[in-house]
């Protein structure tokens, strides 16, 4: 049986068995989240994008910058997204090439603004019983972004599911054909 913990009238005290205290304990983190600033200028070598003043952009480095791979190169090529989408139903086969433009044109707009945020792929899971197109990212806020254009341009349904810490998120778009 496992151990029960002082329960106290606190707010912001924990309640519960020692064990659900450590599964609730936010120490879960990002592997490909910085902890530490990199020595500015640095320059990620695979793309371009230049931190500085404390965060990724997209401005050009000085030739003596540092190098080092930034999170978003190193989330495509471990293959390691943190976002997905994914888009369900009769319509998007019906208007595949309208609505891939829509995903790409927000995935720009992301980009442009954060570059860790971007477009890694947009696949069809041919082992889904129906129509079934999967859009990964390498940022939540792009797949979040991607999710709340097709539900504002197209309407249908939309759910949205953060999962470890917040660190990965899972969009679900769907909508059968008219």
């Amino acid at each position: 049986m496992a151990k029960q913990s002082q329960r106290r009238g606190r707010l912001g005290e924990f309640k519960g068995t020692i064990g659900q205290r450590e599964r609730f304990k936010s120490e879960r983190h990002d592997v490909y989240q910085e902890q530490k600033k990199w020595p500015e200028p640095t320059r990620c070598p695979t793309c371009g994008a230049a931190f500085m003043d404390g965060r990724w952009t997209w401005e050009t480095a000085p030739p003596s910058a540092q190098e080092v791979e930034c999170p978003a190169c190193r989330r495509i090529a471990d293959a390691y997204p943190a976002g997905f989408v994914e888009i369900a139903g009769t319509f998007f086969e019906a208007h595949r090439e309208e609505l891939i433009g829509l995903i790409r044109n927000a995935a720009a707009l992301e980009k442009g603004e954060h570059p860790l945020e971007r477009l890694m792929a947009i696949e069809r899971d041919e082992d889904a019983e129906a129509p079934l197109t999967l859009v990964t990212t390498t940022g939540v806020h792009l797949a979040r972004r991607i999710g709340d254009a097709l539900a504002r341009a197209y309407e249908g349904d939309l759910t949205i599911q953060y999962g470890d810490a917040e660190h990965q998120v899972r969009v679900h778009w769907a909508r059968d054909a008219d």
